[in-house]
């Protein structure tokens, strides 16, 4: 027994020495590299702006720097928000050290489809500059062309591809794997909610008709959007486009350029010619001068004083009328906390709070990208967006999803932007108990037996099944909820509760469709958003814009300034900004995430752009 104490207290004591001794070579890098490199990098004349992906291009700022370290390599990672991506891309169109922009996607960065489509629009405004842009690559996936094809010139490698083959939505379903373990499932969703499909994956092996009839609505829906904006870029006929996706007729190089999909083909060094034709002068090394779009953010900022919600004073003291940027990014969950990927209804309540109680704040936007989640959590973020919307302009801007509970805490805004490709509606509920006494029993020889008060003592829970009263009391739940969350999005939209019904059912649209049916006010991204707030709230050219953050914990205070030093080993100093938008690290099991009464858009759906 003395041994195994000695032994556990020098492991402990190795593990945490061990980890002490990294952040402190860490920070003594940095700290050599602040001493001796004070040197400020510099943009070079006659700049080529390189879009490459290199870093995730997300929606809201990271939460904890702890989220930056990269444990592959042990350095830290920045990603970029796309308020950065378009203000950089809006700076360099009248920056004179900036040629113009070469698309070439080699970098291994997520970014989501609507963000995809800001870029493009983004891209559109700095060619009225007289700029170039170009795109090269050795192949491309339909997703990198979709953002290629904005360009004025798109090559591509002699033996490289252009992937052209439509667009699908997929989703898993469990059932075989729940049968093959005796586990049985409570599915509770209001009758008229035949398109809340987030609980077919438990009880159906594949699509329910009304579910096939909303999913190839939404395909073809934000497929006409991609081939009619690639149409418009590449001055191509819609229906051509189509059809080469239905033959798979874009196979080889040569199938591109007699598409006119592209306008070269040629090697990476062949872009001399191109380049030389805009007159982009050479570096002393005989190079071209070239900057990537992540660099780029580095070294100018584009970025806006952050604030957490108990330090709203320290704006007020601003000299101009602010508006704020409040973040609902990822599944909304009960509670009070910080954690990327997901949004606590209590927290997001308290920025919305005080973004309404700061005498200086003069209109909200909020950016939302969330598949939705906890009903409740949902409904005390919406008392606060109603109790704002009250007094200030508020104006959502939706990413590439405000659907189900994200779509509850926009209701009560003043204007509502999406993205063609948002995924966004979804208004109804379900919930899900999982039984789990025959697996249990059958897998494993466990049994359970309890003595209780009441039938119902003690709560529900998988160890046994449901009786009568309690179904009767969920299913009053569950229809309570919807009748509240129908109501809310009635009041808010300025809707006849009967049209709402119509187009609510649970039922999830794509930007295009929402805006047919009047659950937004516009197609635009989040520059459209921050625009609308300033003319909803009267303000000219002298405003500061400012965006609520967690606070940080010491340790993440001392992180922080250590993540600054190391990236300026790079040449890089970023601003401790943006966040990442990524699939949670650690699932949950199945049954235990998916349990209890949501707000969720149709589950484990994936997008194939």
């Amino acid at each position: 027994m003395d041994f195994w104490k000695s032994f556990g207290a020098s492991l402990l004591a190795l593990v945490v020495g061990t980890g002490i001794i990294f952040f402190i070579m860490i920070a003594s890098i940095g700290g050599l590299v602040a001493l001796f490199d004070t040197e400020e990098p510099t943009i070079a004349k006659e700049s080529i702006l390189y879009i490459d992906f290199a870093e995730d291009i997300i929606d809201a700022p990271l939460i904890s720097p702890l989220g930056r370290l990269d444990t592959a390599n042990m350095t830290f990672s920045q990603p970029i928000t796309i308020m950065e991506a378009l203000a950089a891309i809006e700076n360099a169109a009248t920056d004179d050290n900036i040629k113009g922009i070469c698309i070439k996607i080699d970098g291994a960065g997520a970014v989501s489809a609507a963000n995809v489509e800001e870029l493009r629009e983004a891209i559109e405004r700095f060619k009225l500059s007289g700029k170039f842009v170009v795109a090269y690559d050795d192949s491309y996936t339909q997703g990198e062309y979709y953002l290629a094809s904005v360009a004025d010139q798109v090559w591509l490698n002699p033996e490289g591809s252009l992937e052209w083959s439509g667009m699908g939505m997929s989703t898993m379903f469990y059932k075989g794997l729940l049968d093959k373990i005796d586990a049985k499932v409570e599915v509770f969703r209001p009758t008229d909610c035949k398109y809340k499909s987030g609980v077919e994956p438990f009880i159906l092996t594949k699509m329910s008709d009304a579910n096939r009839r909303q999913m190839q609505s939404l395909v073809d829906a934000m497929w006409n959007s991609i081939c009619g904006d690639v149409a418009a870029s590449r001055n191509v006929d819609i229906e051509a486009l189509k059809r080469y996706a239905r033959e798979l007729s874009i196979t080889l190089p040569e199938d591109a350029l007699n598409a006119h999909l592209i306008d070269a083909i040629a090697y990476e060094d062949e872009l001399s010619t191109f380049f030389d034709a805009y007159d982009v002068k050479r570096n002393s090394e005989g190079q071209y001068s070239t900057i990537t779009l992540g660099e780029y953010i580095a070294m100018e900022g584009f970025n806006h004083p952050h604030v957490s919600a108990d330090s709203t004073a320290t704006v007020d003291a601003l000299d101009s009328s602010l508006v704020a940027i409040v973040y609902a990014d990822g599944e909304i969950v009960d509670g009070n906390m910080y954690m990327d990927g997901y949004v606590f209804g209590t927290r997001l309540a308290e920025e919305l709070r005080a973004a309404r109680l700061s005498k200086a704040t003069k209109a909200v936007v909020v950016r939302v990208n969330s598949p939705g989640g906890s009903a409740l959590a949902s409904e005390v973020a919406w008392r606060e967006m109603e109790l704002l919307q009250r007094e200030k302009p508020v104006v959502i801007s939706m990413g590439s999803m405000a659907a189900s509970g994200g779509y509850y805490i926009s209701a009560p805004a003043d204007y509502i932007y999406a993205d063609n490709l948002t995924l966004t509606g979804s208004i109804g509920v379900f919930g899900i108990l999982f039984n789990l006494s025959d697996t249990f029993k059958n897998k494993l020889g466990i049994t359970f037996d309890t003595a209780a008060t009441s039938p119902a003592a003690g709560g529900m829970n998988m160890m046994r099944p449901l009786t009568a009263m309690e179904r009767k009391s969920l299913e009053r739940s569950i229809d309570s909820i919807y009748a509240t969350f129908t109501g809310h999005v009635a009041e808010g939209r300025n809707m006849p509760i009967e049209k709402v019904l119509d187009i609510a059912e649970g039922r999830v649209w794509c930007g295009t469709e929402a805006l047919e049916h009047g659950l937004v006010d516009a197609l635009g991204g989040i520059n459209e958003a921050v625009g609308k707030a300033l003319e909803l709230a009267d303000i000219d050219d002298d405003y500061t814009l400012y965006e609520f953050t967690a606070p940080l914990t010491p340790f993440e205070e001392w992180l922080d300034s250590v993540g600054m030093l190391y990236a300026k080993t790079w040449g890089m100093d970023y601003n401790i900004y943006g966040n990442e938008i990524r699939e949670i690290l650690e699932e949950s099991p199945i049954i235990m995430k998916n349990s209890g009464i949501q707000a969720l858009m149709p589950g484990n759906v994936k997008v194939n752009l």
